[in-house]
C-alpha cells in the first residue's frame, strides 16, 4: 500500500471510529469535532512514515506526542491527544483491527491543573455597560452578555438557543448541553428584563420578512455563532479596558466563582453548569478558596 493508501485506510477507520461515538455516546458536535482534528493529526503522522494501523506501535505514539511538543503544545493538549488516540485504539481492538493496543500502557503527561480565571463583580458590571442599548445591534449583545452571565451558558448553547427554549414567567430556560442531555436554568430578573427589551425592539429588526426559531440572530437575521460572538465579547472586553483577554468561557467561570463566593452548595453549581462529574465543578472551590487566602495576606494585621 502506497504512503497515500495507508493515510486514507486509517481516515476511514478514524470515520467509522467517530461514527461510533457519535451513536454511541451521544458526543456533541464539538466534542466530535475536537476528536477527528487529534485523530486527523495522529492519520497524516502516520501515513508520512508509512504506517497502517496494524503496524503502529507504542514508539510510534511516544513520537508523535514528542512530536505534539516541538510544536509548542502543552501537557494538558498533549494529554487530550493521548485520550484521543486511546479511545480510537480501544475502539480498534474491539473492532478486530489489531491484535494488541499499542496505547493502553502510555501514561498522561503530567501538568499542573491551573485555576480557571474569572471576572471581578466590578469587571463583570463594568463589561455590561458597555453595550449601547439603544441600538439595534447592541441591545442584542446586552442581552446575550447578560444571559450567558446570568445561566453560566457554554458560547454554544447561548448560540442554540431558541425563543421556545425561555420561560419567561417562571424565570428559567432550558438548554441543551453536551451530550444532548437537556436542563432548566434559572435566569436573573436583570437578564430576563433586556431579554424581553430584545425581543420587544431588536429581534424583530433582525429578523425583518424572514423566520428562525433561534434566540440571537446577526444582522442578516440567521443565527447568531459561536466564532461571531467571541469576537463581539472581546471587542467590549477591550472597550470595558480589562486587563485579561475575554472569553465567553471566562464568564461562565465568573458565574460559578460568584455563586460559591456567595455561599451556593456544589451540587446545585453542577447542576446549573450541567457537568456529570462534580469533581469538573470542585475546580471552582479552589479558586474561592485562592481568592479568600489574597484577602487575608492583604488585609489582616498579621498576615
Amino acid at each position: 500500500m502506497t504512503l497515500t493508501g495507508e493515510k486514507a485506510a486509517m481516515e476511514t477507520e478514524i470515520r467509522t471510529f467517530l461514527n461510533a461515538l457519535r451513536v454511541d455516546k451521544g458526543l456533541s458536535a464539538n466534542t466530535l469535532q475536537a476528536y477527528r482534528r487529534d485523530a486527523g493529526k495522529f492519520a497524516e503522522f502516520a501515513g508520512k512514515r508509512g504506517l497502517a494501523l496494524k503496524d503502529i506501535e507504542r514508539s510510534h505514539i511516544v513520537d508523535f506526542l514528542a512530536s505534539l511538543y516541538k510544536r509548542g503544545l502543552d501537557s494538558r493538549s498533549v494529554a487530550r491527544h493521548l485520550v484521543t488516540i486511546r479511545n480510537f485504539f480501544r475502539f480498534a481492538l474491539i473492532e478486530g483491527y489489531i491484535m494488541d493496543d499499542p496505547a493502553a500502557a502510555i501514561e498522561s503527561p503530567k501538568f499542573r491543573q491551573s485555576l480557571p480565571e474569572f471576572l471581578s463583580l466590578e469587571e463583570v458590571n463594568l463589561l455590561l455597560r458597555q453595550p449601547d442599548r439603544t441600538s439595534v445591534i447592541g441591545l442584542r449583545d446586552q442581552a446575550a452578555i447578560e444571559l450567558l452571565y446570568s445561566c453560566g451558558l457554554r458560547v454554544s448553547e447561548l448560540c442554540s438557543l431558541r425563543v421556545a427554549d425561555l420561560q419567561m414567567e417562571e424565570g428559567c430556560l432550558r438548554c441543551i448541553g453536551k451530550g444532548d442531555k437537556e436542563r432548566l436554568v434559572p435566569v436573573g430578573r436583570d437578564a430576563l428584563k433586556v431579554v424581553r427589551e430584545y425581543l420587544g425592539k431588536s429581534r424583530p429588526e433582525l429578523l425583518r420578512e424572514a423566520s428562525s426559531p433561534y434566540l440571537f440572530l446577526n444582522q442578516k437575521g440567521r443565527k447568531l455563532d459561536r466564532v461571531a460572538f467571541w469576537k463581539i465579547l472581546g471587542e467590549y472586553g477591550r472597550k470595558a479596558g480589562l486587563r485579561k483577554v475575554l472569553t465567553p468561557h471566562m464568564l461562565r467561570h465568573s458565574f460559578a466563582t460568584h455563586l460559591l463566593d456567595r455561599g451556593a452548595d456544589l451540587r446545585s453549581v453542577q447542576m446549573m453548569l450541567g457537568h456529570s462529574d462534580i469533581s469538573t465543578t470542585q475546580i471552582y472551590t479552589h479558586v474561592v478558596e485562592e481568592r479568600l487566602k489574597q484577602v487575608y495576606k492583604s488585609h489582616h494585621p498579621r498576615r
